[in-house]
């Protein structure tokens, strides 16, 4: 596994990592996730020896990380890093020898991952002549053509379309699937809820919750308890323990302790109401991260 043990760096006054401790499994997608600034960008560079930390370790399978292991690592970075005039296959065997490959065992690798992102067509183009989702695939394709065993993304599905993160995400599940470590970072919290099994959570550069997301969920005392309905917006007000987080055109998100009775606050919306949907849940991502950030 990637493993954060103590991480520490400080850029004068500021602190971009303060103690961070965390490990990213292997066969598992991790969503690495925070506000703008919290570290995430800083921590990813560590591990590629890009940031030299002050204090702390970053180890992969339990030892220190060098050039040896990193050639065996992907990275995607959140600002782009390829040659906008060089021509796409090119550049990407180019890069697949710095990684240690052969010219001939880059080309196939590279010719693979051009035909399976649809960019067999586009092999001669310069890269400044792709789109940005079609620059962003090329990204990508500089990240995996040494088959890493672990895999870094800073915000990879950013400006990309709703068809481009379908495909971006399916690609990574099955990444993770075939027992890479991924980690990646995205403001899209609702994307790392659909795809990552681990959630790491950072603000001020320090971890604020970290684990397997469904057991993250199942842990907090709260539930939350979405109803859609016709007619007059109820009033639980009168209701211990029940808290209206959200109230609009028909629908209500309420946060209730986990024994409060559930059929006192479906009476309470009768008669003028006519419940529609009623649907008790734990909370989404984004509330963890509200409360943890906030916490």
């Amino acid at each position: 596994m990637l493993e954060f043990d103590g991480a520490a760096k400080r850029y004068g006054s500021v602190s971009a990592l303060d103690g961070c401790s965390f490990a990213a499994r292997p066969g598992r997608l991790t969503g690495f996730v925070g506000p703008n600034g919290a570290g995430k960008t800083t921590a990813m560079r560590a591990v590629f020896g890009l940031v030299e930390l002050d204090t702390g370790a970053v180890r992969w399978r339990g030892a220190s990380i060098g050039a040896a292991e990193r050639a065996g690592f992907g990275y995607m970075p959140e600002e782009r890093g390829l040659y906008p005039r060089m021509r796409v296959r090119d550049q990407l065997v180019y890069l697949g020898r710095l990684c240690g490959r052969t010219g001939a065992e880059a080309g196939r690798s590279v010719d693979a991952w051009l035909e399976r992102l649809g960019l067999a067509d586009r092999t001669g183009d310069r890269l400044d002549a792709l789109s940005h989702g079609n620059q962003q695939r090329v990204q990508l394709i500089a990240a995996l053509i040494n088959e890493p065993d672990l895999l870094v993304l800073d915000e990879p599905f950013s400006g990309l379309d709703p068809i481009a993160i379908a495909n971006m995400a399916l690609l990574l599940a099955e990444i993770g699937a075939a027992g890479a470590t991924v980690l990646f970072s995205s403001h899209q919290l609702d994307l790392v809820e659909d795809l990552c099994e681990d959630v790491v959570v950072i603000d001020h550069g320090r971890i604020v919750l970290a684990g397997d997301l469904a057991e993250l969920r199942a842990g907090v005392p709260q539930r939350f308890v979405d109803v859609r309905y016709r007619g007059a917006a109820p009033d639980w007000s009168g209701l211990q323990s029940v808290m209206l987080v959200e109230s609009k055109d028909g629908h209500a998100r309420l946060r209730v302790d986990r024994d409060t009775d559930l059929a006192s606050v479906v009476e309470a919306a009768s008669p003028a109401t006519e419940i529609v949907s009623f649907a008790y849940e734990p909370p989404t991502l984004s509330e963890l991260f509200r409360q943890a950030v906030a916490a």
